[in-house]
């Protein structure tokens, strides 16, 4: 069948201009980009549920802008050698290597774009640079492809099909051959070099973005001019651009919202200078952060869907233990990968632009619970069943503070690994357990778990066990759920457990059937809950509260009574207004009260009740201007503080 297609376009090629087939071949990848664009549109369309067909054809029509530039980038090579003003341009061999070249590139190119038709629904957000030092440390990487593959195989077929196209559409045209002599190659070298100047810069305006000078290269911040919404910016982005134009960046700059450090930390300052006079409560501290342990997937937390349609969650112990706990209705994660999780809940560093771990901000110097209480005399320590330095979190919990780690290299069975990711999270979490038993007291520890990830699987045992829900992560996060139940029966009978502050939270949510979790504020819900065995925390407060909050609250919980530095808030100081801040697709949201605003970092791009209109469809920009203004003052204050202090390495107090 191959044959049969590739000897029909063979019979219909035609021969022409060298300079229009250069154009013809750069037109194919333009349609097979927003073919892409598509693709990535519609395996994803829950995300953009506000999207009209207007919407759609405004960003199809600004995508092209960034097509152009990240095609000229991806093909600067094949173009330069395809303009050589030589006449050997025409050999056949030469030829065939441009052919190779092209499809080469260009394939890599278009499989990007369609693998992050998928990976978007975990990040929210297109792939950049930083993905290459995100799964730099990963063992498993060899297999995690072949898994993608398998899970995916209709992108796959998708890749290949839009690669076929690409070889069999290349050679529809083909250059004519040309004269020879002396007189000849003269002229046609000329011309040739004059056509190739033109070119090059008509391609350097398509890298831009742009032929004006006063014109900065286009950068992912473009793509807000074609939404309405900021998470729509990812569908008119591509992926190939995404990474070029985080290829070696810094992440952050200084910005002077504030004229004075005074006038800056009159609006908002990330110093904690506790007022405590009494003395520091030496509870041990446990902290589980679960991995993809989306609030959606909480009973307690949906209530409202119970009664509406039965809908109980997949977490029955986790439940419970709510009902003896202190938690926050309307609670939020900082990031939206795994990496993001660790620095928020620790160190109450939130993800801003990308992640903490990935900048050459990484190795500053910071406080952490783990340091701060280390500094008091606790014992402190940090578990992860994943392959020792995965993710980089050995290398987090060291600059963190943590005078231990216990990964796969620790655990002594190795026929506990689930094949992909570490330890199943039943045995490590008793691992967890009998661990901390041995520690001197006070303890503070803190366990990242594993097995509620992609390729959402459980231990064969338990196929038949646990409900599957609606989507492949339910039974990974039931699972998950009842390792936390067998945990807690087994440090119940431990002498240290009514000494221990328990946190529970999330890193990340994940995949979502239900529309309200699915927009740029759904995607962040995640659960905080504090838990005391004396019941002496218990209820649900209707207010805002954040992973980055839960560093200072535990410090405060403790009665600890020294300066730190921590971007979120103690919970338990009734002083401290709730806030939440996240970003997400080139944007900052800032939740206050019963509001979110999104701000680009110059300007508003909306206003919405999130608790009345959980969709996000009514912007109320301009209709509360005092609010408005005071929210914004606050974001900028916010990011004012994060980006110095990340650049003057000014994160400890000195």
């Amino acid at each position: 069948m191959y044959k049969e297609f590739r000897a029909y376009f063979s019979d219909i090629s035609i021969k022409g201009n060298i300079y229009l087939i250069l154009i013809w071949r750069f037109a194919l990848l333009m349609l097979i980009f927003t073919a892409c664009r598509v693709l990535f549109y519609v395996f994803n369309a829950d995300f953009f549920a506000n999207l009209t067909a207007a919407g759609f054809l405004r960003i199809l029509a600004g995508g092209l802008w960034f097509d152009t530039s990240a095609l000229i980038y991806t093909n600067t090579l094949y173009i330069a050698l395809f303009l050589l003003p030589f006449t050997f341009r025409y050999n056949a061999w030469y030829q065939k290597a441009q052919k190779y070249l092209f499809v080469i590139t260009n394939s890599i190119a278009i499989g990007a774009n369609c693998a992050d038709s998928i990976y978007f629904r975990f990040t929210l957000r297109r792939t950049t640079a930083t993905v290459f030092d995100e799964f730099r440390h990963e063992t498993n990487f060899g297999s995690l492809i072949p898994q993608f593959i398998a899970d995916y195989w209709y992108v796959f077929l998708i890749w290949i099909a839009l690669t076929a196209l690409l070889v069999l559409l290349y050679g529809r045209v083909r250059p004519l051959k040309k004269g020879k002599g002396f007189r000849y190659h003269l002229v046609y070298g000329v011309n040739g070099l004059v056509l190739l100047l033109v070119f090059a810069t008509l391609m350097v305006g398509g890298m831009r973005g742009g032929f004006r000078h006063s014109t900065r290269p286009i950068t992912l911040s473009n793509a807000g001019q074609f939404v309405s919404e900021p998470l729509e910016a990812a569908i008119v982005l591509n992926t190939p651009f995404a990474i070029y134009r985080t290829l070696g960046k810094k992440s952050l700059v200084k910005v002077d919202y504030f004229r004075t450090p005074e006038e800056l930390d009159a609006v908002y300052s990330p110093l904690h200078e506790p007022q405590v006079t009494d003395s520091l409560k030496r509870l041990n501290v446990v902290i589980f952060i679960l991995e993809s342990f989306g609030r959606e997937y909480i009973g307690a937390y949906n209530k409202h869907l119970k009664e509406k349609e039965g809908y109980a969650g997949f977490t029955p112990f986790l439940d419970s233990l709510m009902e003896h706990s202190l938690w926050y209705r309307h609670s939020y994660g900082n990031g939206r990968k795994s990496i993001d999780g660790m620095p928020s809940v620790l160190a109450s560093i939130p993800m801003f632009v990308e992640p903490y771990f990935l900048t050459s901000y990484s190795t500053n110097k910071i406080n952490s619970i783990a340091s701060v209480l280390r500094a008091e005399g606790y014992h402190t320590a940090f578990f992860h069943g994943a392959p020792n330095g995965s993710m980089g979190f050995q290398a987090f919990a060291n600059v963190a503070g943590f005078e231990e780690y216990y990964g796969m290299s620790e655990y002594p069975d190795p026929s506990h690994f689930d094949g992909m990711w570490g330890v199943w999270d039943e045995e490590f979490f008793q691992f967890f357990a009998q661990t901390l038993d041995m520690f001197p007291q006070p303890f503070c520890a803190a366990l990242f778990s594993v097995s509620s990830h992609h390729p959402f699987k459980v231990p064969s045992r338990y196929e038949v066990v646990f409900p599957k829900g609606t989507l492949p992560i339910h039974q990974c996060v039931a699972y998950t759920d009842y390792s936390l139940k067998r945990f807690f029966e087994t440090v119940s009978k431990m002498d240290w457990y009514p000494n221990t502050l328990f946190v529970i939270t999330a890193d990340h949510s994940n995949q979502s059937y239900y529309p309200k979790y699915q927009t740029s504020v759904g995607a962040f819900a995640v659960p905080v809950v504090f838990f005391r065995p004396d019941n002496s925390l218990a209820g649900c407060r209707d207010e805002l509260a954040q992973q980055i909050d839960i560093m200072p609250s535990v410090l405060g919980y403790l009665h600890y009574n020294k300066p730190f530095i921590a971007f979120g808030r103690n919970v338990f100081d009734s002083k401290e207004k709730p806030f939440v801040v996240n970003y997400t697709n080139n944007c900052y949201q800032l939740y206050v009260d019963d509001c979110v605003m999104i701000f680009d970092g110059s300007k508003t791009l909306g206003l919405y009740n999130f608790k009345d209109d959980a969709m996000l469809t009514k912007n109320l920009q301009g209709q509360m201007p005092d609010r408005e203004v005071e929210m914004q003052r606050k974001l900028k204050a916010i990011i004012q503080q994060y980006n110095t202090r990340m650049i003057d390495d000014n994160l400890v107090v000195k």
